[in-house]
């Protein structure tokens, strides 16, 4: 199988523009979360407590179909990149569903027959979440324009609580308030020279060390 890199992160924070810039570099497979086929997303973000479960059973099968496919890997692709990390999926659960909700998701789930792939390496990226909201506004997708900065601070802190315990792959977390990895060549150089050092074994001098709970993270570009 080709070595798998994740690239994780809040909604608008840069994760999918990273991701299809490592495709470019590194003529790698991408792998999209299929968020925009969801049909009950933009239900969701306006009523939550109504769409949240057949949002998030619908994720669960395509996320889990998505990843079951990335084992076919193809031969003329030594690496694949993808913008999620599948144990997302029910740190998302776990966010918006409760009681038989909840218990209905984890039944589901554990009648899955396949664990998912084990990635080689996780990038998270992070920013202020003001930043994000700005961004998330220059999107100008409907759906996304009514999350409010109180939604993405509580998935910031769960993804982070995730980090703690998640032992399948080295975690790395680049923080991308001042970065413009899209039109600053010299930036989406050295961003992807960092990765490629992380996955080689080769870390830059300036690379953010592996993500441990006490440490500070790094402000890249500053």
């Amino acid at each position: 199988m080709s070595r798998l890199v994740v690239i994780e992160g809040l909604i608008g924070v840069g994760k999918t523009t990273l991701c299809r810039i490592l495709e470019r570099e590194w003529g790698a497979r991408l792998v999209l979360e299929p968020a925009d086929d969801n049909p009950f997303l933009a239900q969701f973000y306006g009523d939550p407590a109504r769409f949240a479960l057949p949002a998030q059973l619908f994720y669960l099968a395509s996320r889990y179909q998505q990843q079951q496919g990335i084992r076919q890997a193809d031969l003329f692709a030594p690496f694949t990149v993808c913008d999620y990390l599948y144990a997302k999926d029910r740190l998302f659960a776990e966010m918006t569903l409760d009681g038989h909700e909840l218990a209905l998701y984890n039944t589901f789930a554990g009648i899955l027959p396949e664990p998912p792939p084990r990635p080689d390496l996780v990038v998270f990226l992070d920013a202020d979440t003001e930043v994000i909201r700005s961004r998330i506004l220059r999107r100008g997708i409907p759906a996304e324009k009514v999350i409010p900065a109180r939604y993405l601070n509580d998935l910031r802190d769960r993804y982070y609580r995730l980090w703690e315990s998640y032992d399948q792959a080295p975690i790395h977390v680049i923080r991308t308030d001042t970065v413009d990895y899209v039109s600053d060549p010299a930036a989406r150089e050295h961003i992807v020279q960092m990765i490629w050092g992380w996955l080689a074994g080769q870390p830059l001098a300036d690379a953010p060390p592996r993500y441990h709970p006490t440490a500070q993270t790094t402000l890249f570009g500053v």
